[in-house]
């Protein structure tokens, strides 16, 4: 019996239908009908599958809400610890909230917290109504960034998300480029968005009560690296998710959106994570030239102190052998003053084999003045006594 149970296993395993499994490094066969994948430093779109269509964002229109709160903090116009109190109006919103009461006095960074954490709608519209007077400037603050960033397939109704309007929609590239604007310029944000659980305390009238913080994004606990960004879901809008990882120094964001449930939403993220990874590889150059000061022409110091404004770095998907790079340097012509910090006199080039494969600007660090005739008359005195 035994023999005979063996010679069956057998067969149907040489016969059975056999599931393939894919390759980390094939590009994904996506449920999910709209997608985008893009590396952060660069840009670059690594994968997209209609990613341009126009579609409803749901809760995902939060990211550019957060961009413009990070922005205000960073002009000054906002404080974390400053105060909001709730309007009638905010604690009205229906959907994920974090139950605000009218008169409720709360931090920026609660609020902001209440808004990357757990998708609060009533905290969004909080700080919409903090920096704008009314959600509806804020809107349009958030479609003239989105112009900005040129977000061509983007227009905003509210802050939130929260509403069926058509004419409120975003595609896979749009939340893309948000997202790595809002990663870019405020990488902090991810101090936040990698939160599990959180306590605040609701002060009101009523008295004190404590409101668990829950994240809505899975992905937290489920792939290594993930630490944001924002999930999104209505009847409308299905399932969407602006996931981020960092791995071995690289950024990606994973876009899904019209995803037909919450699993298929996390689980195909995930592959377009998978696929990326196994994509890229960054050469930074940790040892950039050292650079000697320039000469001024025309200034009243004849030299001046010179670098790079950052560090360069080359994103690779084909698998190059970074050990063939090579580094040189372009000058321009001696500098005349007047001039100002940052005025760029060369470029360092780096090629790999017969490929340009980036540029570095090297600038000033210091302006230089313009000399004026006593300090001409005396550098030429210096010159006959010498």
């Amino acid at each position: 019996m035994k023999k005979w149970m063996s010679c069956l296993l057998a067969v149907l395993l040489l016969f059975g239908h056999a599931t393939p499994v894919q390759s980390a490094n094939e590009a994904p066969d996506l449920q999910t009908p709209h997608a985008c994948l893009m590396e952060l430093s660069t840009g670059e779109i690594l994968y997209e599958k209609a990613a341009d269509e126009r579609l409803h964002p749901a809760s995902v229109t939060k990211i550019m809400t957060i961009l413009l709160i990070f922005e205000a903090l960073a002009d000054g116009k906002l404080s974390l610890d400053q105060e909001v109190v709730t309007s009638a109006h905010a604690k009205s919103m229906g959907g994920s909230q974090v139950f605000l009461e009218e008169g409720e006095r709360q931090t920026v960074e609660t609020l902001l917290k209440c808004i990357i954490i757990a998708s609060g709608n009533d905290a969004a519209v909080a700080m919409a109504e903090q920096l704008a007077g009314s959600e509806e400037g804020f809107v349009e603050r958030m479609n003239a960034r989105a112009a900005e960033l040129g977000m061509a397939n983007t227009h905003f109704v509210d802050c939130c998300g929260l509403t069926d309007s058509k004419e409120h929609y975003t595609s896979a590239k749009d939340v893309a480029l948000m997202s790595r604007e809002l990663l870019r310029k405020f990488p902090q944000v991810v101090e936040y968005s990698d939160i599990w659980m959180e306590d605040i305390t609701h002060v009101t009238a009523k008295g004190s009560s404590r409101f668990t913080l829950t994240n809505t994004n899975k992905l937290l606990r489920s792939y290594d690296g993930c630490d944001g960004l924002k999930t999104g879901s209505t009847s409308y809008a299905k399932y969407c998710l602006s996931a981020t990882a960092r791995k071995d120094g690289i950024r990606l964001i994973s876009v899904v959106m019209t995803a037909p449930d919450s699993k298929t939403r996390f689980a195909e993220a995930g592959k377009l994570l998978n696929y990326g990874f196994s994509r890229c590889s960054m050469y930074y150059d940790e040892e950039m030239p050292p650079l000697s000061p320039i000469a001024v022409h025309g200034g009243v110091e004849e030299t001046v102190e010179v670098g790079y404004p950052d560090e360069f770095s080359y994103l690779s998907t084909t698998g190059e052998d970074f050990s063939g790079i090579e580094r040189s340097i372009e000058w321009e012509e001696t500098p005349e003053a007047p001039f100002d910090a940052g005025t760029q006199v060369g470029t360092l080039i780096y090629t790999l084999g017969e490929k340009e494969i980036g540029r570095m600007p090297i600038v000033t660090k210091t302006g230089a003045e313009k000399a004026g005739y006593l300090i001409w008359l005396a550098r030429s005195w210096e010159k006959l006594c010498v």
